[in-house]
């Protein structure tokens, strides 16, 4: 399969989980900082679905091959990567320990 498959695969499928993930959490009554830190959890909640909407239109654009797809699909991963690097440190500080070292093991050494 050519990378540019891949790329669309991964960015379909990671905007598409982001926003099932936060409505699960949302409709399970699963964010109590909505009550305690709103300002926060929002802002937060901004950036994780810009991110993912931003997957989901960059995935689009590179599988019609529109000439702003590949400049979307970057930029997506860029919010991707930041994501990934400051999500982490809510779990740390709420001591939940085993779900960041889930989330680390989707790497390998060679990553580091």
């Amino acid at each position: 399969m050519k990378i540019r498959k891949w790329a669309v695969l991964y960015s379909l499928i990671v905007g598409v989980s982001m926003i099932g993930m936060w409505t699960m959490f949302f409709a399970s009554g699963g964010i109590p900082e909505l009550k305690t830190k709103p300002l926060e959890i929002n802002l937060h909640l901004a950036a994780e679905l810009s991110t993912a909407v931003l997957l989901l239109i960059g995935g689009w654009g590179l599988i019609k091959r529109r000439p702003w797809g590949t400049q979307a699909h970057s930029l997506s991963m860029g919010m991707l990567l930041y994501t990934l690097i400051a999500s982490p440190g809510y779990y740390l500080q709420k001591g939940e320990l085993p779900v960041v070292f889930i989330g680390l093991s989707f790497f390998k050494k060679e990553d580091f």
